[in-house]
């Protein structure tokens, strides 16, 4: 067994050999893992690579592609729980995910203030950031959680320099465990460009997300959500 590097959760799957991104795969580090069955979502490329294994016969089962909300991801869990003859699974998680998204939007509704969040993607590189915007996955995920993101844009990631990183001024900044991790702390955290004079910083509101639970919907982000609560409003 194998997976991509963006699976994360859960623990356990970080143990298992990884064939490389999966908007990025190489047909090579997939075949030395000899399977006998691929799973996707129709998310995975470069298509010459799709191309590849399809003609070399292994078996691969593409999951349907569902509209990126809660109902589509239920969609997907009563999908998957079907092929795997495990439907009564899916269904429970399916009322797990209901029940912690009408907690947390009920949650929401007890905030006076929406905190402005800066969620940084992989940290910082050449000098510019790629953060999340309102209209992206985690947009979304802010605005339920009672906050709104600090920069807008048509496309769910954008470039952003140091610059306009300062001037948004968050409340609050979110850095995904790639970046974060390779930092290492708060304090490194605080010598990257445009950083260190926003009003999340100085007040020690810079916190640790996982990349995954911040781009895709599932099971767990009703609970996703509810953390999010805790960081972005101060209820830690």
């Amino acid at each position: 067994m194998a997976v991509d590097l963006s699976s994360s959760y859960p623990p356990e799957v970080r143990k298992l050999p990884s064939v490389g991104y999966h908007r990025a795969l190489a047909a090579e580090p997939i075949l030395s893992m000899n399977p006998s069955l691929i799973l996707e979502d129709n998310n995975i490329g470069p298509e010459h690579v799709v191309t590849q294994l399809k003609n070399l016969k292994i078996p691969m089962k593409q999951f349907g592609q569902y509209e990126n909300t809660i109902a589509g991801t239920d969609s997907l869990m009563r999908e998957m729980g079907r092929y795997f003859q495990k439907e009564e699974k899916a269904e429970a998680l399916c009322k797990t995910l209901d029940s912690d998204m009408n907690h947390a939007k009920q949650q929401a509704l007890w905030y006076d203030k929406k905190p402005k969040v800066l969620t940084i993607h992989f940290g910082q590189a050449n000098n510019v950031y790629l953060v999340m915007t309102k209209n992206s996955t985690a947009g979304k995920m802010i605005d339920w959680a009672g906050g709104e993101m600090a920069v807008d844009g048509e496309r769910g990631m954008i470039l952003l320099s140091p610059e306009v990183v300062a001037k948004s001024d968050p409340d609050v900044i979110l850095l995904t465990d790639f970046g974060y991790d390779r930092l290492g702390s708060t304090e490194e955290i605080g010598t990257l460009p445009g950083i260190s004079s926003t009003r999340a910083f100085k007040e020690g509101n810079v916190y640790r997300v996982e990349e995954h639970d911040m781009v895709y919907f599932g099971p767990r982000t009703g609970k996703n959500i509810l953390e999010l609560q805790k960081l972005i409003h101060g209820d830690k």
